[in-house]
């Protein structure tokens, strides 16, 4: 029977009444008000048994009741028993609102195979396909909408291979280029395939398959990923013209200009980033994820002010609230208005700025000489919002630490650890502090502690092999520790760093020298110049060493690790 049977019965028994209707193109479903009248003709439906129909009626008063999940249950299971496909298209518009995705497929199939000439019904077969993985069935589909010259989802289709082992995604494409050779112009197929390409990192292929298309010089989708494919390539300056002439061929369009405008943040033209998202702002009142977008380019561009401006708005609009106040903290401390900046910090709630906001407060109070300030809000913190403890006694401690208040973080850590005990990070900070209360015993026990608990825990490996191959002379068992570490993070500048200098110690130089210039050329931090200088000295390139030495003296005047090695190198701190 073709026509939405269910709804016509369900209207005839209920004049007047609110219906529940089939989705909107958006997902959302019309609301029919209580007070509409509607008429309908006179209709047989014979061939319904009378247990159908009933089952039908009530899946509908079950939707105006807003029970769901009767009204899909019943839909499904009759569209099952009748092969019905306005039964089958209605279960699956219900299922399709409620994201049921076994019911949607299940009825998007049968709605599919009852009405083979409906478009809607094969391009919703094959969406649904898609979405449970199913994609050479889901192929079958499309191209029959593909020979019907309906409009189809391949870029859908591909989009959803992309968490696909590659495998599936080689299958995929074979079935994409089958169907090219036989619509070798399907712009629809052309992009789809270029999706595909891109997942599979081959983004030169995928950007000559689309600039080879007319389409992709003019429509919306195809140039914008043009556009990302240029940038992912390292050719942003080529984008930037071919957003610029999609924005004037689609001037209204918000994905264009919100492309430009960050590929723009990218490339350092923060002004011009500005104006654009000004544009989107004025075009677009009511969004605030680019009002967002706007404050946060206004402080990349330390146009404070006007940063605060929009910031300010966020909070009175409640949206973003949260990281409207942590950043409206950033422009204050920036504009040297440390009050507004620690009322700002207070103000962040729970959320992902939260820790930042403390640890931006503790340090703007130490700094103020107002420490004990900074513990009491930071106690009263801990007790507020237990699950971030943890990390505000971190935050404490390291604040504490930088100060070189070695004691008062130590007890700091201890009670900390009194109320989590096993808690790696509180015990590896304590192994940190022992090591500058001169207490390697205490740093090795929680550092073995540490391995024994995550024996791949790289960070602890470190730290206790560079420890003891620059304080005790076990220095076989500091490289079997380091050069672990090092197998698990091969790039990390610290790890080098130790690796270099436990190789110093075994008299490895060249070795040495090799390693700890990768890590300062890495991380230009004042320790490694230290050690890479000593090492040049041991190997009688003294004047390479002061000048390494000297370099890092005029970032990190202060440091006592250069001084120290100064010192005991050439009998002055000062060259």
């Amino acid at each position: 029977m073709n026509r939405p049977l269910a709804l016509v019965i369900a209207l005839a028994f209920l004049s007047g009444c609110q219906t529940f209707a089939p989705g909107e193109p958006d997902g959302t479903p019309p609301v029919q008000e209580a007070d509409q009248k509607v008429q309908l003709e006179p209709s047989q439906y014979g061939s319904f048994s009378q247990e159908a129909l009933f089952a039908l009626l009530t899946a509908e008063l079950a939707g105006q009741r807003n029970r769901f999940d009767i009204a899909l249950g019943n839909y499904v299971q009759q569209a099952n028993a009748t092969g019905d496909a306005g039964v089958a298209e209605r279960a699956f518009r219900i299922a399709e609102y409620l994201g049921a995705e076994q019911a949607a497929l299940d009825s998007a199939l049968i709605w599919a195979e009852n009405a083979p000439d409906n478009i809607d019904a094969q391009r919703a077969a094959a969406v649904q396909l898609a979405r449970a993985g199913r994609y050479d069935e889901s192929m079958t589909f499309m191209e029959s909408v593909l020979k019907r010259q309906g409009d189809t989802h391949f870029d859908f289709l591909a989009l959803s291979a992309a968490e696909t082992d590659p495998d599936t995604r080689a299958g995929l494409l074979q079935g994409f280029d089958r169907l090219l050779a036989k619509h070798p112009d399907n712009s629809q197929l052309l992009f789809g395939k270029a999706i595909l390409l891109q997942q599979d990192e081959r983004p030169e292929e995928a950007l000559e398959l689309l600039e080879s298309q007319p389409a992709s010089q003019t429509d919306i989708s195809p140039l914008l990923l043009r556009a990302r494919l240029l940038q992912s390539l390292g050719r942003g300056d080529e984008a930037l013209p071919l957003l610029e002439k999609g924005i004037r061929l689609h001037p209204d369009d918000k994905r264009l200009r919100l492309t430009y405008a960050r590929l723009l943040v990218e490339q350092d033209r923060l002004d011009d980033a500005k104006g654009e998202f000004s544009t989107l702002v004025q075009e677009n009142p009511n969004d605030d994820d680019l009002r967002f977008s706007l404050a946060l380019v206004c402080l990349e561009a330390e146009a404070w002010e006007e940063a605060i401006v929009y910031l300010e708005e966020l909070v009175e609009r409640r949206s973003h609230v949260d990281a409207a106040h942590y950043n409206l903290g950033r422009a204050y401390e920036a504009l040297n208005d440390e009050d507004s900046a620690l009322q700002e910090y207070g103000l962040v709630g729970p959320s992902n700025d939260y820790l930042p906001a403390q640890q931006r407060r503790t340090e703007l109070l130490f700094a103020e000489n107002r420490g004990e300030e900074a513990s009491a809000d930071l106690a009263r913190a801990r007790e507020a919002q237990p699950d971030y403890a943890i990390q505000l006694y971190l935050i404490e401690a390291e604040a504490l630490s930088n100060r070189n208040q070695i004691e008062p973080a130590w007890s700091l850590i201890n009670q900390g650890l009194e109320q989590f005990p096993d808690d790696l990070n509180l015990l590896y900070t304590r192994a940190m502090l022992a090591e500058k209360r001169n207490d390697l015993q205490r740093l090795e026990s929680d550092l073995r502690f540490i391995l024994e608990r995550e024996p791949d825990h790289a960070m602890a490996l470190n730290a206790l092999g560079y420890t003891l191959a620059d304080r005790t002379t076990r220095y076989e068992e500091a490289l079997a520790l380091i050069e672990k570490a090092h197998q698990l993070n091969p790039n990390d500048p610290a790890i080098l760093d130790s690796l270099g200098w436990v190789n110093y110690r075994l008299g490895n130089l060249d070795e040495a020298e090799r390693l700890l210039r990768q890590a300062l050329e890495r991380f230009p931090d004042h320790e490694v110049a230290a050690h890479l200088g000593e090492v040049l000295w041991a190997q009688g390139k003294q004047q390479e060493a002061r000048r390494i030495w000297r370099d890092a003296l005029a970032e990190t005047p202060d440091s006592s690790i250069l001084r120290g090695t100064l010192l005991r190198l050439t009998g002055s701190e000062t060259l």
